[in-house]
């Protein structure tokens, strides 16, 4: 038996620029899904899963997964159960050569789903490692991050970067472009997360996105827009300066916001954060529902999102460090 977990993330800059080459900055934050996987005598895959922002579930099937098995869940929970956790478990055999492994899996996770807060990636970067790990396997993290990697891209139909993933495993801020990756020296941000209790369709966002760049030239500008932002943060980033960040955060959200991927809820919780002293407030994600990200040291922002009727849960999470960890 072998428990890996891994943390969740926010966009501190860049989201939906970076699928077009676009630098960003994602931060591993203190929320984490916690993987456990014990190895079976047959080759099937036992998979239960709890608290992700749903009711629990348990599905059971044969490891070749010809089709779907029989349960009584949403379809967006089947594809949480195949879809990402059979890539991770693929992934894992490979790396080990044993690919008639069987598992019994147990996932356990403090990410919203669909929220914007990297709940896969973390899911799949925690598989793979504790997966490998029970067939003898340990990984170093480039190749962990790698195959984690892998497993989004095909899962969301080549629309992933190697942004969630990577922080996932990594940990502390880091910064993308392409399949160049790199780990950030970073102050200790001082999150606060705004969830209005849905989740949107990162699919439809991202093609929303691709059809007002291909129309507009203007959209097309802003995702550039977002990019030169991204690298005047990570000057700021690296000079430590909060405030300047903050002000920079407000101007990627604008600028989202005009690429049509904000609502209503996460604009309203923007506002709240920023009418309540939060130095920089934006969406974090795919946006169209989700989660917002604001910085304040106070607990002013969190209690003004508690009290917005746009946000059923606020919670403060420092930036996470250590990336992927390992229980014995």
């Amino acid at each position: 038996m072998a428990t890996s977990n891994a943390p969740g993330k926010v966009y501190l800059f860049g989201e939906h620029a970076v699928v077009y080459g676009e630098p960003a900055v994602p931060c591993a934050i203190e929320r984490r899904a916690t993987v456990t996987v014990e190895t079976r005598e047959d080759s099937r895959l036992r998979v239960s899963a709890q608290d992700l922002s749903l009711d629990g579930f348990t599905v059971e099937y044969d490891g070749t997964t010809a089709g779907q098995p029989e349960v009584d869940v949403t379809e967006e929970l089947v594809e949480a159960a195949m879809g990402y956790v059979d890539g991770a478990i693929e992934q894992a055999r490979d790396a080990a050569d044993e690919p008639t492994a069987g598992f019994d899996v147990t996932v356990e996770s403090s990410i919203p789903l669909g929220a914007g807060l990297g709940s896969s990636a973390a899911v799949v970067v925690a598989t793979i490692d504790a997966a490998a790990r029970a067939l003898g396997v340990t990984l170093d993290r480039e190749e962990l991050a790698d195959r984690a990697y892998q497993v989004e891209y095909e899962v969301q139909a080549g629309q992933a970067s190697r942004a969630d993933t990577f922080c996932s495993t990594m940990g502390g801020a880091v910064r993308v472009e392409d399949d160049d990756c790199q780990t950030l020296s970073s102050p200790d941000l001082p999150f606060i997360i705004g969830y209005d209790g849905g989740a949107g369709d990162t699919g439809a966002l991202v093609s929303g996105v691709r059809a007002l760049k291909s129309e507009y030239d203007f959209a097309a500008d802003t995702v550039e827009s977002i990019g030169d932002l991204v690298e005047q943060g990570l000057e700021t980033l690296e000079d430590g300066d909060i405030e300047e960040l903050g002000r920079l955060m407000d101007f990627n959200h604008g600028l989202l916001a005009a690429l049509g991927v904000s609502s209503r809820s996460l604009d309203s919780m923007v506002w709240a954060a920023r009418e309540a002293g939060a130095t920089g407030a934006k969406l974090t994600g795919a946006g169209g529902g989700g989660c917002i990200v604001a910085l304040d040291e106070t607990d002013a922002t969190e209690t003004a999102l508690n009290y917005s009727p746009a946000c059923e849960e606020s919670f403060r999470a420092r930036l996470d460090t250590d990336g992927v960890r390992r229980e014995e």
